[in-house]
C-alpha cells in the first residue's frame, strides 16, 4: 500500500526518537542530544548520536543514520509496513486503510507543499505592489522592519474574492481548497479564504509554508484569521516559529512562549530568536511536548491582563499532569496593557531579559493562583484551599515529583496559617535545626565529638542504591501507626530514597491522604490505602521485622514513638545525602589537596557517623531524643 508523506511526517514528529532509541539502547544526554555506542558497529567510545529536535540518528563511526522508521528496520529487522504499525500504534495513529484511492490521495496531497509555497511567495509580491501600501503602512507603525519581514515572509491578502484563485490556477481548485486558501460553499464557486490582511506564514519544522494567519488591515472581525486544518496543518502540534527558534534555543538553553505573531517577531528584533506562540489558541498537551523538547523549562511570558493569566494558568493546568525532573514550566507576566514589543519599545532587551529572569515556577504561579481565587476568612474556605492544592497535586503522574508538590503546598499552607512551628531537620554538618534538643543539649545530639561507634549494617546498606525493604517498611510501619507526623515531615519523607517501587507507591499514597486530610488516624489512614489498592501492603507493614524501633512496639509511649519516628526519618534522609557531599570533597581533594577540604572531610565524616549512630540507637529501641 501507498502512505501519504504527510502521514509519515505526522509519525516521525509524533515519535520521541531517544525514547525509541533508549528501549534497546542505553543513552547519555550530550547537551541538546543523547549519545551511546553504536549499535549498528562494534565501538568502545561513543559515537552514536540521537537529536530529537531533527528526529534522526548518525553515527560518526559507521556513518549509520535514519528516522524512527528506519531504526527499526535496520536494528530490529522489522519489515517497513511493520515498523509504521508499531510506530503508529504507540502514536495513537491509525494505519491509512489500503484501499485504490489511497495512491490518488497521496498523488493530491504531494503537491499541497508546492502550492503553499506559491501562496507564500505570491502574498509577498502582493505586500510589495500597489495594493501592499496600507500593509506596509501597519508594519511601519509596528515597528517591524524590512529584515523581520523577508526572515517571516510577510505578504498581503488583496481585498478580493479571486486574485489569488487566479494566480495559482494551476493547482485547480480542488487542492486549493485542500489546502485552505480557498472557501468552498455549496452551489457557489470557490473564492479566497484570506482578504485584506497581513499575512503570516506558519511554517513546519523544516520550513515548509503549512498554513497563514491574516491580519486584518483596518476594521473588521475576526483580527487574525488562521488555515483550516488540513493534511499538512494540525493546529493543536504546531507552534508558530518552530523552524527558527529550535536552532536559537539551542544556543539560548531556553525557550520562550508569547501570545502571537507579532510578539514573536518584536522579540526576534530585539536580538531574541528563541520565542514561539501558539495558534490562536490556549496551549495543547502536544504543543508543551513539542516545547519540551527544545528545552526542559519553556518559559511562558503572557500579557498581564485577565485574558493573558487565564491562558496561562491554563498551561499550567494542562501540563502538570506531565510534569517529571527536567520536564516543567516557569512563567513570566508582562505589565498589564504591554506586549513584548512595548516592553523592548520602552526599556530595550535589558528589561525584557530582566522581566524573563524573574519568572516563576509552576508550583508558584498555581499557588498564587489559588490563593488569590476567593477569600479565605472561614475555616472552610481554607479547607478549600488545601483541597484545589491536593487536587491539583494530585494529577501529577510521577509519583516523586507529586510527593514534593504535596510537601510544598502543605509547609506554604502551614506558614500563611502558623499552623505548626518548624519540624527538626538533620544537617549535612551535623546537628538538628529546630524541634527540641536532644541528649547533647541544646545545641542537639551531634555537637561535639561524634560517638565512637561503627555503623550498623543497617545503617551502612543506606547509602547503596537507597533505602533497602527492611528499613522502608520500618518506617512506613510507624508512618501507619503514628500517621499525625506525615504532614510536618512531608518533604522529608518525600526524598526518602526508598528503592522498592511498591513500598515508594505506600509512601505517596500516604503523603497524598495527609495533604488532603485535616486530621489523620491510624484506621482512616489504612481505610484510604485500601480505596488505592494498597490494602495488602498494609498488612505486610504490620509484620514484625526485626528491628526494636519504639514506633514499632504497641506499649511506648506515643509521644516518644513519634519522636522517635521523626529522628528516623530525618537520618534515613540525611544518610545519602552525607555519603553524596562527602564522595565530592573527596574526589576534590584527590585532585587538589588542601587544609579546608580535609577539614570539610572530615566534618562530613563525623555527621555521618553520628546519623548511623542515631539511627543504630533507635533501631536498637533506645530513644532519639529525651522529652523536656
Amino acid at each position: 500500500m501507498s502512505l501519504s508523506p504527510q502521514f509519515l511526517d505526522e509519525l516521525r514528529s509524533r515519535t520521541l526518537l531517544s525514547a525509541l532509541v533508549g528501549k534497546s539502547v542505553k543513552l547519555e544526554r550530550a547537551g541538546r542530544e543523547f549519545r551511546a555506542c553504536c549499535p549498528f558497529h562494534n565501538e568502545k567510545t561513543p559515537s552514536f548520536y540521537v537529536n530529537d529536535d531533527k528526529a534522526f540518528y548518525h553515527c560518526f563511526g559507521c556513518g549509520a543514520h535514519g528516522d524512527a522508521i528506519r531504526f527499526l528496520t535496520e536494528h530490529k529487522g522489522l519489515p517497513f509496513m511493520d515498523a509504521v504499525k508499531e510506530l503508529a500504534a504507540a502514536a495513537g495513529m491509525d494505519v491509512p486503510a489500503a484501499d485504490p484511492r489511497a495512491a490518488e490521495k497521496a498523488e493530491r496531497a504531494s503537491g499541497l507543499h508546492e502550492a503553499m509555497a506559491e501562496a507564500a511567495a505570491w502574498f509577498v509580491e502582493q505586500l510589495h505592489g500597489i495594493a501592499g501600501a496600507e500593509a506596509r503602512d501597519y508594519l511601519r507603525k509596528r515597528g517591524v522592519d524590512a529584515a523581520a519581514q523577508a526572515a517571516f515572509g510577510i505578504g498581503f491578502a488583496p481585498d478580493s474574492r479571486g486574485k489569488l484563485k487566479a494566480a495559482l490556477s494551476r493547482f485547480g481548485d480542488d487542492k486549493l481548497v485542500e489546502a485552505g486558501l480557498l472557501i468552498s460553499v455549496e452551489d457557489k464557486e470557490p473564492y479566497d479564504r484570506f482578504r485584506g490582511r497581513l499575512m503570516i506564514p506558519i511554517r513546519d519544522a523544516r520550513g515548509r509554508a503549512i498554513a497563514f494567519g491574516g491580519r486584518i488591515i483596518g476594521q473588521g472581525e475576526p483580527k487574525y484569521l488562521n488555515s483550516p486544518e488540513t493534511p499538512l496543518f494540525d493546529k493543536g502540534r504546531t507552534l508558530f516559529n518552530l523552524d527558527k527558534a529550535a536552532a536559537a534555543t539551542r544556543k539560548a538553553g531556553r525557550v520562550i512562549v508569547v501570545e502571537g505573531y507579532m510578539d514573536v517577531i518584536a522579540m526576534a528584533q530585539a536580538g531574541i530568536g528563541e520565542a514561539v506562540a501558539p495558534l490562536g489558541t490556549a496551549l495543547t498537551e502536544g504543543q508543551i511536548e513539542r516545547l519540551w523538547r527544545l528545552a526542559e523549562t519553556p518559559i511562558l511570558c503572557f500579557d498581564g491582563d485577565a485574558a493573558g493569566q487565564k491562558a496561562a494558568i491554563r498551561a499550567a493546568l494542562r501540563a502538570l499532569p506531565m510534569i517529571e525532573p527536567g520536564r516543567t514550566l516557569r512563567f513570566a507576566t508582562l505589565p498589564p496593557g504591554q506586549d513584548p514589543d512595548d516592553l523592548v519599545r520602552n526599556g530595550g532587551r535589558t528589561a525584557l531579559e530582566t522581566l524573563l529572569e524573574g519568572a516563576e515556577p509552576l508550583v508558584e504561579r498555581l499557588w498564587k493562583y489559588e490563593l488569590a481565587a476567593a477569600p479565605l476568612d472561614t475555616p472552610e474556605a481554607r479547607a478549600g484551599l488545601r483541597k484545589r492544592l491536593a487536587d491539583h497535586a494530585a494529577t501529577i503522574r510521577h509519583g516523586d515529583v507529586r510527593g514534593q508538590y504535596l510537601a510544598d503546598f502543605r509547609r506554604r499552607f502551614d506558614a500563611l496559617y502558623e499552623r505548626t512551628s518548624p519540624a527538626p531537620r538533620f544537617q549535612p554538618g551535623g546537628g538538628w535545626r529546630g524541634g527540641q534538643a536532644g541528649r547533647g543539649g541544646r545545641g542537639g545530639p551531634f555537637r561535639g565529638k561524634p560517638p565512637e561507634a561503627p555503623p550498623s549494617a543497617v545503617t551502612r546498606s543506606i547509602g547503596n542504591g537507597g533505602l533497602g525493604p527492611l528499613e522502608s517498611r520500618a518506617v512506613l510501619a510507624g508512618m501507619l501507626r503514628h500517621p499525625q507526623i506525615i504532614a510536618h515531615h512531608a518533604e522529608t519523607i518525600a526524598a526518602l530514597p526508598i528503592a522498592d517501587e511498591k513500598l515508594a507507591r505506600i509512601r505517596d499514597a500516604m503523603l497524598d491522604a495527609a495533604f488532603a486530610a485535616e486530621t489523620l488516624d491510624s484506621d482512616t489512614l489504612g481505610t484510604i490505602l485500601g480505596q488505592v489498592g494498597l490494602a495488602g501492603a498494609m498488612e505486610a507493614l504490620r509484620a514484625p521485622n526485626g528491628l526494636a524501633f519504639s514506633f514499632l512496639r504497641g506499649n511506648a509511649d506515643a509521644g516518644r514513638a513519634r519522636r522517635d519516628l521523626a529522628a528516623a526519618i530525618e537520618a534515613l534522609a540525611a544518610r545519602p545525602e552525607l555519603d553524596a557531599a562527602l564522595a565530592a570533597v573527596t574526589a576534590r581533594l584527590m585532585a587538589s589537596p588542601d587544609e579546608a577540604g580535609f577539614a570539610e572531610q572530615r566534618r562530613l565524616r563525623a555527621a555521618r557517623d553520628a546519623a548511623d549512630q542515631a539511627l543504630a540507637s533507635l533501631a536498637a529501641g533506645e530513644s532519639g531524643a529525651d522529652s523536656n
